[in-house]
């Protein structure tokens, strides 16, 4: 299936740069300078996901998160140049999927398309396991393999890898993990961290030098996983 691609950012250079290079791997490709026209493309057709500026010169990129969530299951990238962490989680706790500060590596960037279009297809209600290079979960069984061995987790740690999963490749914030495993994001961050180094312990070679479940400082926890 083809991904249909929109690109929201008043920079003509994004756009200059970004099309030929998205085009090239079989994607068709939209680009809008205003929120306004972002908007109007995205209801015209089926986008699979969307490239969102924060800086638009009609409106604050994360009021358009929504949005774009009611024209269907699309996935919705950040690209800005606001790179306080404060912006960071207020646009994934907006519901987008990732963030990408500017200036970006365009490898980064395919990087995280290819993660994105993977949740898509892992969300489907038909997905009832999770399956990377070395990581499995059986999502309705509540069994995790690693390597093919099987590994023991608590309610809670599997609660939370499994929202890790679901979001593989990006990252999700402390609150929406907070809201998986406790219910409340308010719930203190401190509970958070002790939990992922618990999954650490089960999941990594070298606890200390974690390759699986990623920080992002100040933001959230990213699972990085091989196709």
């Amino acid at each position: 299936m083809t991904t249909r691609i929109l690109i929201i950012d008043d920079e003509p250079a994004i756009a200059r740069v970004l099309h030929p290079v998205l085009s090239a791997t079989g994607s068709v490709v939209f680009t809008a300078a205003t929120a306004v026209e972002g908007v109007k493309i995205a209801r015209a057709n089926a986008i699979n996901l969307v490239l969102l500026d924060l800086g638009l010169p009609d409106a604050d990129g994360k009021d358009l998160i929504s949005k774009l969530r009611s024209f269907g299951d699309v996935a919705i990238i950040i690209i800005s140049a606001r790179h306080q962490e404060m912006e960071k989680v207020a646009a994934l706790d907006a519901g987008a999927d990732d963030y990408v500060d500017k200036p970006f590596n365009i490898d980064e960037l395919l990087a995280r398309i290819r993660a994105s279009q993977r949740r898509l297809q892992r969300a489907s209600p038909t997905t009832e396991v999770f399956e990377s290079k070395d990581l499995a979960i059986n999502f309705p069984l509540r069994e995790v393999r690693l390597m093919g061995y099987e590994i023991k987790l608590s309610p809670k740690e599997f609660d939370l890898l499994r929202t890790l999963a679901e979001h593989a490749g990006q990252v999700v914030t402390h609150r929406r993990l907070l809201l998986a495993g406790w219910g409340d994001p308010m719930t203190d961050p401190q509970y958070l961290r002790s939990y992922v180094a618990l999954l650490r312990q089960k999941l990594e070679e070298d606890p200390a030098e974690p390759r699986l479940v990623i920080t992002e400082p100040g933001v959230g926890y990213r699972l990085n996983v091989v196709g």
